[in-house]
């Protein structure tokens, strides 16, 4: 067969020529040879032996240039002052080693008065070369905002001028956490502030108990703002609208302001939370003892326990659990220092065991739901620090965990339709942050 195509690709030209085609060998013939010699080069099956090479090239390092420190363009520092802050501290932070400039500062008499104005919390901003030598640094001079900036010109001679303060921006942000150990385990690992956290269990907490109610597997959501200075986070401002879960029982409160131009919190239906009781007094903690009979630690015998008692260091703060007023405020008996509210619809609170009062208490004065009143003691009859918490109906102490406390009246039909429309949009947030259906007024 080899012989045979052999023989006939030999012949192939005078094949040709006889045919007088002449303009057809060139090409024909090329593609001939090509195919002869494709033939005889690829063998089916046998690939043949590959001969590899390691080809290793030496490159040559790129070429670092080396600045002299004043020439490159300077570094962004953004710092806030902290606890205990000096200037030195300040600047070794913001990588600054300028004599000139801290000497300014702790001799002039415009350096002095920014010195002066210093309060944690407050921010500082500094452009520094890289061998340390100050740009500019920008100070504040007042809690308003208004700022000092020293900053060097062309000839590098240090200048001062005074900037007022720039407007902080407000910026809403969004949080959702499903609870697995507690509150704050949940809230710290979405970075919520604390303050909002706490806020969480004061608007929830006419519904839930946080120191006996939360499962894990419940979840919240909570739209909120955050005040911004020159682009730092400085302090946390409202709570916008807020939804928790317990036991998969779905709770939701929107901030609203009515007719009367005052902002309160009320529930998706409706319902305002202004007039509600706080289960708890105390920013969240746990309880100590429970409401009914006890064996007495100081007595040594079984006696029945009026109220409940929420553990808690000497000097947290106790708040009003609803609005009221100031029924007694003094010394009684085993209760120690003790301060007694007044409520509508026949209810009294009353807080024991405290260390001392809010500045200013006094019998007659009104208090609203969340204001400070005292502080958590030992005084009288008490073993360790502890707030003893009491709810009385007509004089009679009820269970604080347990009683059903009274709410006030939801928002009439013509206010209710208001309120849908402006609660709308931050239900739709709430929504988006947990998969689920907006929750909506009811129409009835």
């Amino acid at each position: 067969m080899q012989a045979r195509k052999s023989r006939i690709l030999a012949e192939l030209p005078a094949h040709l020529f006889s045919r007088k085609r002449p303009w057809l060998l060139a090409g024909v013939f090329g593609t001939s040879l090509l195919g002869v010699v494709a033939a005889t080069a690829v063998v089916p099956n046998d690939p043949g032996p590959l001969n590899l090479t390691s080809v290793v090239e030496t490159l040559a390092a790129p070429q670092a240039t080396t600045l002299d420190g004043a020439g490159e363009l300077p570094y962004v520092h953004d710092d806030r002052v902290m606890p205990g802050d000096t200037v030195n501290s300040i600047f070794r932070r913001l990588g600054i080693a300028d004599p000139e400039a801290l000497d300014f500062l702790l001799s002039s008499p415009e350096g002095k008065l920014a010195l002066r104005q210093l309060r944690a919390g407050l921010s500082v901003t500094a452009l520094v070369h890289g061998n340390g030598r100050l740009a500019t640094l920008s100070l504040p001079t007042s809690q308003s905002g208004d700022r000092l900036t020293i900053e060097r010109d062309s000839a590098g001679t240090i200048r001062v001028r005074k900037e007022a303060a720039a407007p902080a921006m407000t910026v809403v942000e969004m949080r959702s956490a499903t609870i697995r150990h507690s509150l704050f385990g949940a809230t710290d690992s979405v970075g919520l502030p604390d303050s909002i956290a706490t806020k969480l269990a004061d608007l929830f907490g006419t519904e839930i108990d946080f120191h006996t109610d939360l499962r894990s597997g419940d979840q919240f959501s909570v739209v909120y703002e955050t005040i911004y200075d020159h682009g730092v986070p400085v302090r946390t401002g409202r709570v916008l609208a807020a939804e928790f879960v317990n036991q998969g029982k779905r709770h939701v409160v929107v901030l609203y302001k009515g007719a009367s131009g005052k902002e309160q919190y009320y529930t998706a239906d409706g319902r305002s939370l202004r007039q509600g009781f706080l289960r708890s007094p105390l920013a969240f903690t746990r309880i100590s003892s429970g409401f009914g009979r006890r064996f007495h630690p100081i007595h040594k015998n079984w006696r029945t326990h009026a109220g409940v008692d929420f553990a808690a260091p000497t000097g947290t703060p106790v708040k009003a659990s609803s609005d009221g007023v100031v029924e007694f405020v003094g010394t009684q008996n085993g209760y120690g220092n003790i301060v007694v509210l007044r409520h509508s619809n026949r209810y009294a609170t009353a807080y024991a065991h405290l260390s001392r009062f809010a500045t200013g208490l006094k019998k007659g004065m009104s208090v609203s739901q969340g204001d400070l009143i005292a502080f958590v003691g030992s005084t009288g009859w008490a073993t360790g620090p502890h707030l003893h918490y009491e709810v009385r109906v007509n004089n009679i102490a009820q269970d604080p965990m347990k009683i059903a406390l009274p709410t006030a009246d939801p928002l009439t039909p013509q206010e209710l339709g208001q309120f849908r429309t402006a609660s709308a949009p931050l239900l739709n947030r709430l929504s988006l942050l947990n998969n689920a259906p907006a929750p909506v007024a009811s129409k009835n």
